[in-house]
């Protein structure tokens, strides 16, 4: 599937808001609701929308700590990568869960309701997994920005 500017004005308002309605979709693209409502159902399966979700205030629900953790395995053998994966995802406190190159194998964005509740995390995810090598956290201070939108333009696409 290649995208076109409507595609792309569809996309911009549902990263800005994943609420926007059909009506309002289709007056921001130029196009109808019919037209919008298959576009939609293309841009899914064709896996440009992976999940529509919401944004929520983590510290108004009591998860008011939030951890970057590089993580760095003993040995990088496949079977290896994909248990520590399959760790995090099991996981309701790992936001996020990066396997990256450089000093470590992973970087984890994690919260928790305090020091505590991390403390037990850690024990679940690295302590009692043998091929942790060692992690190395740090804790953020200010969230000043949160969000996963991806920058699109027509300029910037591969055709």
């Amino acid at each position: 599937m290649k995208l076109d500017q409507v595609d792309i004005s569809i996309l911009n308002a549902l990263q800005d808001n994943a609420r926007t309605g059909l009506e309002q979709l289709a007056h921001v693209s130029g196009v109808s609701i019919a037209s919008v409502q298959r576009r939609l159902k293309a841009l899914r399966e064709g896996g440009f929308i992976l999940r529509e979700v919401a944004l929520l205030d983590g510290a108004k629900l009591g998860q008011a700590m939030t951890f970057i953790i590089m993580v760095e395995l003993e040995r990088e053998r496949l079977d290896q990568i994909d248990d520590f994966v399959k760790r995090a995802r099991q996981e309701p406190q790992v936001q996020q869960c990066y396997y990256v190159t450089g000093e470590a194998d992973f970087c984890l964005i994690c919260i928790a309701k305090d020091m505590a509740e991390f403390e037990a995390l850690t024990h679940r995810l690295f302590f009692q997994n043998a091929n942790v090598r060692r992690f190395r956290t740090s804790v953020v201070m200010g969230r000043k920005k949160i969000g996963l939108n991806v920058p699109l333009d027509m300029n910037g696409l591969a055709g």
